[in-house]
């Protein structure tokens, strides 16, 4: 069918009839989203405080990750201050309530439901005794009966959360959607889903870990990129108050190719191990294999030492490895990466007690990175002695500074040669 265009006018001038929206100014602002505590404080830790009411948040993982198992954990809390409403459209009532059981949260006044129609849902709450939190598992397998398509599909999914979080916002009811992934690990679906919601959390961890992250990677009543840490035990998920202890607890002090990276989670400063193995490589094409960290920032450490530092790496296996289970994303790794792999290249076992951070440049200068401050008090704490960093005017204690990474390769030197000509005095520094 032909149709002529109509003329490229601004479409305010053919739209009439409407109303004027009210404008306030900055000084009119209201006070701050009173909020609700769960109990569970690295769960508040990760939303900023707590939940606010009317707020809409997507937690999404794994498949057996835990994510109805925490959410349980949560509405027990909860319901015992206030109404809670668990609608599950993937199991039945009869096994979240064994799960419960298993939690010894069997006791807990959860009002639970097992329905996948959204009219029916939004018939329950749109009331005047409408829940305090509502938890939708999940969020794929929710309808709208005047669409067409089947659950999950992209019209449904964002029209189902369109219409639970109008209703949830005119309640003052907090809404938890668990989401679906792909296999890559992003939420399945439309990603406008990600932008219709208030808060988006990722429930990540490695099934041969005990420790599951939940990571805030979007917050609008809080920062982004908070973290809290739980582990998976025969009773539920148990809060970790002190995770850098945790992550160290194993660590062998005397293996060479070990290092202590002081990092930054959102506003939590994290002391992690980093293992790096060097070893000679049978094959034509050497591996290059990475857990927890960029496998394309590997590549680039690994040429800046062959070119900086005169290192040979074309012959030999690189294995990289962040212990626990941890996915680390900051640049500020690169001098905790790259000591590691002079360690286990030159077999040189660091000191213990040193904590390394910093950014490696293509030159290979060493930049700062920020919060160094809070980086070296939490290493402190925790009884490390000295740190390798870049040199900073905030930093009031005396670690010791590097310029390059020529620098520390330097210095891993000198303590081989320490090791091999004074064994008594290279003992004591360890």
């Amino acid at each position: 069918v032909e149709e002529q265009a109509s003329s490229a006018t601004p479409a305010g001038s053919r739209l009439k009839g409407g109303r004027k929206i009210a404008f306030s100014d900055l000084q009119q602002a209201n006070d701050s989203a009173p909020r609700t505590a769960t109990g569970i404080k690295e769960f508040d830790r990760v939303c900023g405080g707590g939940l606010v009411k009317g707020s809409a948040i997507l937690i999404g993982g794994d498949p057996g990750i835990g994510k109805s198992t925490l959410l349980l954990q949560i509405a027990a809390k909860i319901s015992e201050s206030g109404k809670v409403g668990y609608v599950s459209g993937e199991e039945a009532i009869e096994q979240i309530r064994m799960r419960a059981k298993r939690l010894n949260i069997a006791e807990a006044p959860v009002q639970l439901a097992s329905a996948t129609n959204v009219r029916d849902i939004l018939a329950t709450i749109d009331g005047p005794d409408a829940p305090d939190l509502l938890i939708i598992d999940s969020i794929q397998t929710m309808y709208i009966d005047t669409l067409d398509s089947a659950p999950g599909t992209v019209a449904q999914v964002r029209a189902c959360t369109a219409e639970l979080i109008h209703v949830a916002k005119k309640k003052g009811t907090s809404v938890i959607f668990v989401g679906h992934v792909t296999k890559d690990g992003t939420i399945a679906g439309p990603r406008v889903l990600e932008h219709m919601v208030d808060t988006v959390l990722y429930f990540e961890g490695e099934r041969g870990h005990n420790f599951r992250i939940l990571r805030a990677v979007k917050n609008r009543f809080g920062p982004a990129n908070e973290i809290g840490v739980f582990e998976m035990t025969e009773t539920g998920l148990q809060e970790v108050e002190n995770p850098s202890a945790l992550f160290l607890s194993e660590r062998d002090q005397q293996v060479t190719g070990s290092t202590v990276f002081a990092g930054m989670e959102g506003t939590r400063p994290l002391l992690v191990e980093i293992q790096a193995l060097v070893a000679p490589s049978p094959l034509g094409t050497p591996r290059r294999t990475v857990v927890g960290w960029d496998h394309a920032r590997l590549s680039m450490i690994l040429a800046v030492l062959e070119t900086r530092c005169g290192m040979q790496f074309a012959g030999n296996d690189v294995y990289l490895n962040i212990a626990g289970g941890m996915k680390i994303s900051e640049p500020a790794a690169d001098l905790a990466v790259a000591a590691a792999l002079i360690s286990s290249m030159l077999h040189v076992p660091l000191p213990p007690a040193t904590v390394l951070f910093g950014e490696i440049g293509l030159s290979g200068e060493i930049r700062q990175v920020a919060q160094a401050d809070v980086r070296l008090k939490e290493a402190e704490k925790l009884g490390f002695e000295q740190a390798l960093c870049p040199k900073a005017k905030t930093i009031n204690t005396a670690p010791i500074a590097v310029k390059t990474l020529s620098e520390c390769y330097d210095l891993v030197t000198y303590f081989r040669e320490l090791k091999h000509e004074h064994p008594a005095k290279a003992v004591q520094i360890i």
